[in-house]
């Protein structure tokens, strides 16, 4: 998060006017990593501060967490503020208290992640902002604190639950190829899988629905089109599973 100084108090804010005027806990602050999937790319959502002592600088989406709500309703408030993104499942991932991460003073951040599709969500970037930016995971600027520490977790995370849970197939369209399955994976994961033992694998869990259609308008060999089971899908959203490579 950026910081903000008011010229009327030693408190610093950020977000602006309104959380001025509503109390903040001094020392607690949220931050929100936001993966997104592009054609093909993981890519995670940067702030480009406007003002404050991180003007200028890029880093991820984050606030003060308020006297009079939960951190999980922080998250969801500081999103909306800072990107017009609403309704978000945002998932836990711990609290970063390394007591240097914030120069000067003593700063705790609860972190937050989720992974949506970029397609799904119009982002406006807040006043506090001068943008709010997509960038590939591979190629990110410096980024401010200890939010690349926050990020590197936030991603060992991503990439342990999708083992253990169908999360990101959501991501994908409603008909599609098991190519198209696999490559999502490989991108998450930051691995190369083998064709045939992913395919192995993944039609022995019963997930996938095969349909009598394949894919059109492609100048290759049109692959076989598959969808997902809905109530396996929820079962073993429930349950997890444990898919190893």
């Amino acid at each position: 998060m950026a910081f903000l100084h008011s010229k009327k108090t030693s408190k610093t804010y950020v977000g602006g006017p309104s959380e001025i005027q509503n109390p903040v806990i001094d020392g607690i602050t949220i931050d929100c990593v936001i993966f997104g999937f592009n054609k093909g790319n993981l890519e995670v959502l940067l702030a480009h501060h406007a003002e404050g002592e991180s003007i200028g600088k890029w880093g991820l989406l984050g606030g003060w967490l308020k006297k009079e709500e939960s951190s999980d309703d922080a998250a969801q408030r500081i999103l909306f503020e800072l990107t017009s993104l609403d309704n978000i499942y945002l998932e836990q991932l711990k609290a970063f208290t390394d007591p240097n991460r914030v120069p000067g003073r003593r700063v705790v951040t609860i972190g937050y992640y989720t992974l949506v599709n970029r397609e799904d969500y119009n982002v406006k970037a807040g006043l506090t902002l001068m943008e709010a930016t997509w960038y590939k995971i591979n190629e990110l600027p410096d980024l401010i604190f200890d939010h690349n520490e926050i990020l590197q977790f936030s991603l060992m995370q991503l990439r342990n639950r999708v083992r253990q849970a169908p999360i990101g197939f959501n991501l994908l369209p409603d008909k599609f190829t098991l190519l198209q399955l696999m490559h999502l994976y490989e991108e998450i994961l930051g691995i190369e899988l083998d064709k045939s033992n992913f395919r192995r694998k993944i039609l022995h869990m019963k997930l996938l629905v095969a349909l009598d259609e394949k894919q059109q308008d492609v100048s290759h060999r049109a692959a076989k089109l598959y969808k997902f089971d809905s109530e396996i899908y929820e079962k073993l959203t429930e349950k997890g599973f444990n898919f190893e490579f």
